[in-house]
């Protein structure tokens, strides 16, 4: 079988398994499973989107998590305890439903530190105010928050955000009769806009739907929100979204692009791993196919979100971790495809699997929910040119830390073979130049952009300053190279330990300094204690290489014994 055959079977298959599902999701509508609920139009957070996108965001900031076990032992989906949440059919303030895992705010407010998830009551009826009320006033004196009182904030907000949730009789599902912009409003408030008549059916309705929930007999309601769909729709059809529209979201979130990607991904690197243990078997272009098909998913995917949010889906720290893992994978493809290596899918696979698990495990961390840009980022040229710019560089970057650790362990494992150390260098070599051209154009449009933004080229930012850094992190080792100060070992070294910069840049400034005129990027919740210590233990695996190679050079340099 020739290698052509054999890349586009395994290309193909891997494409068969991620996209079969949804072809058969086209074919049936979600109103003809007993799924018509998610498909209901709400106006939330400058957009309309399905309730199914609604629950999901509002379980995920709230709980930190898809799913949630109550105090009587059963499990609920996101849906069931986003309508639980609505209808309130249990003591919401009993249950530990709010996600709170800062240690030192947990131990500063006598919570149980080693608790994750409390009650509403424990929370209101701790100190927890006297934080927040902290932070609010150092917002008013425009003074830098502290990480207690962004954490404090973040509280708030879940807090806020339930309290909104529980009984609300604001779910904005009834569209404005002919403003496609115009504000939506509740049920019980319809009578803003409609005629008596029709509010009382929307009501009569809607008031089966909540009795349903109520007494547990959510998947039996099909046909009544059908025909509260139904009622919506006919009030304003021009304003209403199409369910087309609205079904591709809700089968964007259950398909799971980036997960199947990371599989996929998965899967190629365990094939070109064997391959390479086993070099008989001649799975080469197998690995290339499933690794491709994986790209192809994932990039399939990025396209799906972007259409979904009418903008480059680059705008927070979820959506970076996914481009940046996107790029991982596409630079090495790109190059494997140059060079038939074979190590560049090695070094990417793993980092692409670990953005994407991310993303996937840690919503309350890392926001997946779709929102409106703000203002300084509306200007969609700009945000379409910069942002993937620099981001495509911490990839390159990023890469190059994974072929690094393939260095490190060729001079750790394999210090004699100079030939396959020579060839993994002058790869590395490449990967970086390529890093070095994406991070220095990003820095320049950045730059570009913040002059018709903020009236200044440059002001030493946090963000800017830090991206700064991490570029002179690189391009210092790669003129060391030319001048000869530094060699293979030195390079492979200057990739790993330089990366941190970048990991400053792109994680530290958003999770650990949350200070800056690029405050649209800064979260909380980032766990710095798990990636300070994965930072040491890799410092400490760079140290043992580093002694290991100082060992055999004072051995080669010994005179022989006579």
């Amino acid at each position: 079988m020739s290698n052509l055959i054999k890349f586009f079977i395994a290309l193909t298959l891997g494409l068969l398994l991620c996209f079969f599902p949804a072809v058969q999701g086209i074919i049936s509508s979600p109103d003809t499973h007993n799924d018509a609920l998610k498909t209901l139009a709400v106006q939330l957070d400058g957009r309309k989107k399905p309730l199914d996108t609604v629950a999901r965001e509002t379980v995920t900031q709230i709980h930190g998590s898809l799913d949630y076990q109550p105090l009587t032992g059963e499990k609920l989906d996101y849906l069931d305890t986003y309508l639980s949440l609505l209808f309130n059919n249990r003591d919401w303030n009993e249950e530990p439903f709010i996600l709170f895992n800062y240690r030192p705010l947990k131990t500063e407010l006598g919570l149980n530190p080693e608790q994750n998830y409390f009650s509403f009551v424990e929370l209101v009826s701790s100190p927890l105010g006297s934080f927040v009320l902290q932070a609010h006033e150092a917002q008013a004196e425009d003074m830098d928050l502290t990480r207690d009182q962004r954490e404090a904030l973040t509280l708030e907000d879940r807090l806020a955000l339930m309290l909104e949730t529980v009984s609300s009789t604001q779910l904005p599902l009834v569209p404005h009769p002919s403003d496609p912009k115009g504000k939506w409003v509740g049920i019980v408030q319809a009578s803003e806009y409609y005629a008596p008549e029709q509010v009382e059916t929307l009501q009569v309705i809607y008031g089966e739907v909540k009795q349903g929930v109520q007494i547990g007999l959510t998947s039996d309601l099909n046909s009544q929100v059908l025909e509260l769909k139904k009622q919506l729709v006919a009030l304003s059809p021009e304003v209403y979204p199409s369910g087309e529209k609205l079904t591709r979201e809700v089968r964007f979130y259950a398909l799971h692009w980036f997960t199947q990607a990371w599989v996929l991904y998965g899967l190629g690197f365990l094939v070109m791993w064997v391959t390479l243990r086993w070099e008989k078997l001649q799975a080469y272009w197998v690995a290339l196919g499933l690794f491709c098909s994986g790209l192809a998913v994932h990039g399939y995917g990025f396209w799906e979100r972007m259409q979904i949010a009418e903008r480059p889906p680059v705008t927070n720290m979820y959506e970076s971790v996914i481009w940046v893992s996107l790029g991982i994978a596409a630079i090495a493809v790109t190059f494997e495809f140059m060079h038939r290596a074979k190590y560049y899918l090695l070094a990417a696979a793993p980092l692409s699997v670990l953005c994407l698990v991310l993303g996937d495990r840690l919503p309350a961390v890392l926001d997946p929910s779709i929102k409106p840009l703000v203002p300084v980022l509306r200007d969609n040229f700009w945000l379409s040119v910069h942002v993937p710019t620099i981001t495509l560089g911490y990839a390159s970057f990023a890469l190059a830390f994974g072929f690094g650790h393939l260095l490190l362990g060729a001079y750790l494992f394999k210090p004699t073979n100079k030939d396959f150390i020579n060839k993994l260098s002058r790869w590395n070599y490449s990967i970086l130049q390529v890093g070095v051209l994406f991070l220095t154009t990003g820095i320049i449009l950045g730059g570009i952009w913040a002059h018709f933004s903020w009236g200044r080229f440059w002001g030493w930012d946090p963000k800017e300053t830090w991206a700064l850094i991490a570029l002179m992190c690189y391009i210092v080792p790669l003129h060391g190279r030319l001048a000869g100060w530094l060699g293979n070992f030195g390079m492979a070294i200057a990739s790993v330990i330089s990366f941190n910069a970048i990991l400053m840049a792109w994680y530290g400034v958003n999770f650990v300094l949350g200070t800056g005129l690029h405050s649209y990027g800064f979260s909380t919740g980032g766990s710095e204690l798990i990636i300070g210590s994965l930072i040491s233990l890799d410092m400490l695996f760079v140290l043992v290489v580093f002694l290991r190679q100082q060992t055999l050079k004072n051995q080669s340099q010994s005179p022989a014994l006579s």
